[in-house]
């Protein structure tokens, strides 16, 4: 039986998805920040002999499956196929696959990322070196927009002050910046979709002619050292081995792949 969730679903479907906080982090966040009621978000469930065992969330047009064992592909896809806008299904490789056949409309991008995830650091990180690196402040806003947009991979990013200020507001993200000797911003490491139990890192970048100079790895050891002390998660996706081994370096392992599906 597949029926909408309710708010007094809540505890069974944490139960579900929050046995890997990585791997559901944008559907635990989503819930969290904006539940069962709202009209840009709806939830499935679908329930063998009384027990929940497996999820749709529907944020705008982007749906997420989960579910541990085999789902009803064909009725999750009846639910999609229902909204007449261009959509977008994202999840976990194995999750994402079965449903390609049953949804009826053409691709437009079809991407695969490597997940990883972090429990702990690999190596104890110097109390000294992380003094350098700051939690940026409004102030630093734009300054640090304008870093990020000069490096290539960011270059058409969508970033704004607002959304900087959102974050903060809502506690859905943060970031940690680090200066040189003459106080530029030279690099900066964030993170978004934070929730109760995990945070997604995001813009890991460092100001062109500054690289190779250990800049990112200080964020990065700062902002995955405060994470988990908070006792959350990590998680981040890559598509670059070496971008990878630099992040296996930190104590990140891969969980699978995740797909993002958008189409027409």
């Amino acid at each position: 039986m597949i029926r909408k969730l309710t708010q007094n679903d809540y505890e069974e479907v944490m139960a579900l998805v929050g046995k890997k906080p990585a791997e559901n982090l944008f559907i635990i966040g989503d819930i969290e920040a904006y539940g069962y009621e709202s009209e840009f978000q709806e939830l499935w469930g679908q329930f063998e002999n009384g027990d929940l065992i497996a999820v749709l969330l529907r944020y705008n047009n982007n749906y997420i499956p989960y579910s541990e064992q085999s789902y009803d592909v064909e009725a999750f896809a009846e639910i999609i196929n229902q909204n007449p806008n261009p959509i977008e299904i994202s999840g976990l490789k194995h999750l994402v696959d079965p449903l390609r056949k049953f949804v009826n409309r053409d691709i437009k991008e079809d991407k695969e990322m490597y997940y990883a995830k972090c429990t702990k650091l690999n190596y104890e990180v110097d109390p000294e070196q992380l003094k350098k690196v700051t939690y940026l402040q409004p102030d630093e806003y734009e300054e640090n927009i304008e870093m990020l947009r000069s490096i290539p991979e960011f270059a058409n990013a969508n970033m704004s002050v607002e959304s900087r200020e959102r974050a903060e507001k809502y506690k859905t993200g943060r970031t940690y910046i680090i200066r040189n000797e003459e106080g530029i911003m030279v690099s900066s490491a964030s993170t978004t979709a934070e929730n109760s139990q995990s945070a997604m890192i995001v813009g890991v970048g460092t100001r062109p002619g500054y690289e190779r100079r250990g800049y990112a790895t200080r964020c990065m050891e700062k902002l995955c050292s405060d994470l988990l002390a908070e006792g959350k998660t990590l998680c981040l996706f890559y598509d670059n081995p070496k971008a990878g081994n630099i992040y296996k370096r930190l104590g990140f392992e891969d969980i699978g792949m995740w797909t993002m599906i958008r189409y027409k």
